[in-house]
């Protein structure tokens, strides 16, 4: 049985030598190439009969993590390794949030290629060695790598925000009012206005909001 797979890239020359490097091997054939993420998951309607996809992140039109997401919605069967140049902390978190099963860099050796192929297809995750410790090291720090499309657009006053760090120090308002030198009343309309500026309902929400937005240490 032979393994069936996809490769989606942008790049032409680089779809020839994936192709070459797979060519090695009996076990595995390329069924088709598609040139962003849209035309593969067209072509993935007429012919689902794949194992695997090989997917580029920088792609136009549709870049790799988004069709990665629709592809796992789709077909949660097909395994999909992302094949990349980069190996950007943002891409990686963001790969695997989207349902990647590894991700290998361009520049991966024939050998190498197929072996995180099959490993892949076996249920392991086909992961280069530094991906593997950034991957890591992400899980370990989820918290620095918010995204910047998830960094919201928060504007507090210098105020408010020595307002909101008292706070999260676990200050009553007696006391931050006290510190800031302000009424309890001047108090309770800027945490008033930090909740709805940050869209929160509590102390708690505020304060991991705020820490997630870089507002607050």
């Amino acid at each position: 049985m032979k393994i069936k797979i996809a490769i989606a890239d942008d790049n032409s020359f680089l779809i020839k030598a994936v192709k070459e490097k797979l060519s090695f091997f009996k076990d595995l054939e390329c069924k088709f190439t598609a040139l962003n993420g849209s035309e593969l998951i067209d072509k993935l309607e007429a012919n689902r009969n794949i194992d695997l996809i090989l997917m580029d992140i920088e792609m136009p039109t549709m870049n790799g993590i988004e069709a990665t997401s629709i592809i796992k919605q789709k077909y949660p069967h097909i395994k999909i390794i992302m094949l990349t140049v980069f190996d950007n902390d943002e891409n990686i978190f963001n790969a695997i949030k989207a349902g990647a099963d590894g991700y290998l860099l361009k520049e991966i050796n024939a050998k190498d290629l197929h072996d995180g192929i099959v490993d892949t297809l076996n249920g392991g995750a086909a992961m280069n060695p530094s991906i593997a410790l950034k991957t890591l090291k992400l899980l370990r720090n989820p918290i620095d790598i918010v995204s910047k499309e998830e960094q919201e657009d928060i504007k507090l006053t210098n105020r408010e925000t020595d307002v909101l760090e008292q706070l999260s120090k676990g200050l009553s308002y007696n006391l931050i009012a006290e510190n800031l030198i302000l009424s309890t009343g001047t108090i309770r309309k800027h945490i008033e206005n930090i909740y709805r500026k940050l869209q929160v309902h509590n102390k708690l929400e505020a304060i991991q909001k705020a820490k997630k937005n870089n507002l607050i240490e």
